[in-house]
Protein backbone atom coordinates (compact mmCIF):
# COMPACT_ATOMS: atom_id res chain seq x y z
CA UNK A 1 0.00 0.00 0.00
CA UNK A 2 1.44 3.38 -0.93
CA UNK A 3 2.22 5.69 1.96
CA UNK A 4 -0.05 8.47 0.67
CA UNK A 5 -3.02 6.07 0.55
CA UNK A 6 -2.30 4.81 4.05
CA UNK A 7 -2.06 8.39 5.34
CA UNK A 8 -5.31 9.34 3.59
CA UNK A 9 -7.20 6.31 4.98
CA UNK A 10 -5.73 6.89 8.45
CA UNK A 11 -6.75 10.56 8.43
CA UNK A 12 -10.22 9.60 7.17
CA UNK A 13 -10.56 7.07 9.99
CA UNK A 14 -9.58 9.67 12.59
CA UNK A 15 -11.98 12.26 11.17
CA UNK A 16 -14.84 9.73 10.98
CA UNK A 17 -14.19 8.54 14.54
CA UNK A 18 -14.26 12.17 15.72
CA UNK A 19 -17.63 12.40 13.96
CA UNK A 20 -18.83 9.50 16.11
CA UNK A 21 -18.20 11.35 19.35
CA UNK A 22 -18.96 14.91 18.24
CA UNK A 23 -22.34 14.42 16.54
CA UNK A 24 -25.48 15.07 18.57
CA UNK A 25 -27.84 13.01 16.44
CA UNK A 26 -27.54 9.26 17.19
CA UNK A 27 -28.18 8.29 13.56
CA UNK A 28 -25.39 10.60 12.38
CA UNK A 29 -23.08 9.09 15.02
CA UNK A 30 -23.86 5.62 13.76
CA UNK A 31 -23.29 6.60 10.13
CA UNK A 32 -19.90 8.05 11.09
CA UNK A 33 -19.13 4.74 12.83
CA UNK A 34 -20.10 2.89 9.63
CA UNK A 35 -17.62 5.04 7.71
CA UNK A 36 -14.95 4.36 10.34
CA UNK A 37 -15.41 0.59 10.11
CA UNK A 38 -15.43 0.62 6.30
CA UNK A 39 -12.23 2.64 6.39
CA UNK A 40 -10.63 0.20 8.84
CA UNK A 41 -11.60 -2.67 6.58
CA UNK A 42 -9.96 -0.86 3.65
CA UNK A 43 -6.81 -0.38 5.74
CA UNK A 44 -6.73 -4.10 6.58
CA UNK A 45 -7.16 -5.03 2.93
CA UNK A 46 -4.46 -2.59 1.87
CA UNK A 47 -2.03 -4.01 4.43
CA UNK A 48 -2.47 -7.55 3.12
CA UNK A 49 -5.04 -8.94 5.58
CA UNK A 50 -7.82 -9.40 3.05
CA UNK A 51 -9.77 -11.91 5.13
CA UNK A 52 -9.83 -9.69 8.21
CA UNK A 53 -10.73 -6.63 6.15
CA UNK A 54 -13.63 -8.30 4.40
CA UNK A 55 -14.88 -9.82 7.65
CA UNK A 56 -14.64 -6.36 9.26
CA UNK A 57 -16.83 -4.87 6.56
CA UNK A 58 -19.28 -7.76 6.21
CA UNK A 59 -19.82 -8.52 9.90
CA UNK A 60 -19.51 -5.14 11.58
CA UNK A 61 -20.95 -2.87 8.91
CA UNK A 62 -23.26 -5.33 7.22
CA UNK A 63 -24.74 -6.91 10.31
CA UNK A 64 -24.02 -5.36 13.68
CA UNK A 65 -24.17 -1.65 12.85
CA UNK A 66 -27.26 -2.07 10.69
CA UNK A 67 -28.96 -3.70 13.68
CA UNK A 68 -27.86 -0.76 15.81
CA UNK A 69 -29.42 1.56 13.24
CA UNK A 70 -32.71 -0.35 13.37
CA UNK A 71 -32.73 -0.18 17.18
CA UNK A 72 -32.04 3.56 17.18
CA UNK A 73 -34.81 4.13 14.66
CA UNK A 74 -37.24 1.92 16.59
CA UNK A 75 -36.50 3.71 19.86
CA UNK A 76 -36.96 7.08 18.13
CA UNK A 77 -34.15 8.69 20.12
CA UNK A 78 -34.17 12.46 20.07
CA UNK A 79 -31.30 14.72 21.02
CA UNK A 80 -31.87 16.34 24.38
CA UNK A 81 -30.13 19.53 25.44
CA UNK A 82 -27.86 19.15 28.44
CA UNK A 83 -28.58 22.06 30.75
CA UNK A 84 -26.91 21.77 34.13
CA UNK A 85 -24.05 19.33 33.61
CA UNK A 86 -22.56 20.64 30.35
CA UNK A 87 -19.59 22.38 32.02
CA UNK A 88 -18.83 19.38 34.23
CA UNK A 89 -18.93 16.99 31.28
CA UNK A 90 -16.64 19.24 29.23
CA UNK A 91 -14.22 19.55 32.13
CA UNK A 92 -14.18 15.78 32.65
CA UNK A 93 -13.62 15.25 28.93
CA UNK A 94 -10.77 17.76 28.88
CA UNK A 95 -9.12 16.07 31.88
CA UNK A 96 -9.46 12.68 30.20
CA UNK A 97 -7.96 14.01 26.96
CA UNK A 98 -5.05 15.56 28.90
CA UNK A 99 -4.41 12.27 30.71
CA UNK A 100 -4.44 10.38 27.41
CA UNK A 101 -2.05 12.90 25.84
CA UNK A 102 0.30 12.55 28.84
CA UNK A 103 0.23 8.75 28.57
CA UNK A 104 0.98 8.88 24.86
CA UNK A 105 3.84 11.35 25.42
CA UNK A 106 5.41 9.08 28.05
CA UNK A 107 4.96 6.06 25.80
CA UNK A 108 6.54 7.69 22.77
CA UNK A 109 9.37 9.43 24.64
CA UNK A 110 10.38 6.68 27.07
CA UNK A 111 9.11 3.51 25.38
CA UNK A 112 11.38 0.80 24.04
CA UNK A 113 12.00 0.86 20.30
CA UNK A 114 9.92 -1.65 18.38
CA UNK A 115 11.47 -5.01 17.56
CA UNK A 116 11.86 -5.97 13.92
CA UNK A 117 8.89 -7.89 12.59
CA UNK A 118 9.34 -11.62 12.09
CA UNK A 119 8.49 -13.19 8.75
CA UNK A 120 5.05 -14.76 8.66
CA UNK A 121 4.56 -18.28 7.33
CA UNK A 122 3.09 -18.71 3.87
CA UNK A 123 -0.71 -18.63 3.97
CA UNK A 124 -0.88 -16.91 7.34
CA UNK A 125 -4.28 -15.23 7.76
CA UNK A 126 -5.85 -16.95 4.78
CA UNK A 127 -9.31 -18.43 4.96
CA UNK A 128 -7.87 -21.96 4.91
CA UNK A 129 -5.51 -21.33 7.84
CA UNK A 130 -8.24 -19.62 9.88
CA UNK A 131 -10.67 -22.46 9.17
CA UNK A 132 -8.04 -25.09 10.06
CA UNK A 133 -7.34 -23.38 13.38
CA UNK A 134 -11.02 -22.76 14.11
CA UNK A 135 -12.19 -26.29 13.41
CA UNK A 136 -9.27 -28.14 15.02
CA UNK A 137 -7.75 -26.22 17.93
CA UNK A 138 -10.78 -24.12 18.88
CA UNK A 139 -13.65 -26.41 17.87
CA UNK A 140 -15.38 -26.57 21.27
CA UNK A 141 -15.27 -22.80 21.80
CA UNK A 142 -16.59 -22.29 18.27
CA UNK A 143 -19.50 -24.69 18.79
CA UNK A 144 -20.39 -23.26 22.21
CA UNK A 145 -20.42 -19.77 20.69
CA UNK A 146 -22.66 -20.91 17.85
CA UNK A 147 -25.14 -22.49 20.29
CA UNK A 148 -25.18 -19.32 22.42
CA UNK A 149 -25.80 -17.15 19.36
CA UNK A 150 -28.56 -19.50 18.22
CA UNK A 151 -30.22 -19.32 21.64
CA UNK A 152 -29.89 -15.52 21.69
CA UNK A 153 -31.46 -15.29 18.23
CA UNK A 154 -34.27 -17.71 18.99
CA UNK A 155 -34.99 -16.36 22.49
CA UNK A 156 -37.01 -13.30 21.47
CA UNK A 157 -39.15 -15.37 19.08
CA UNK A 158 -40.67 -17.50 21.86
CA UNK A 159 -43.93 -16.71 23.68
Amino acid sequence: MPLWLFAFLGALAVIASLGVILQRNPVHCLLALVLTFIDLGALYIGLGAETVGLLQIIIYVGAILIHFLFVIMLLNLQTEPVLGGAFGLKLLGALGAAALAAELAVLFLHGAPPLPAAALPVGYGSVASIARSLFSDHLIAFEVTSVLLLAAGAGPVGP
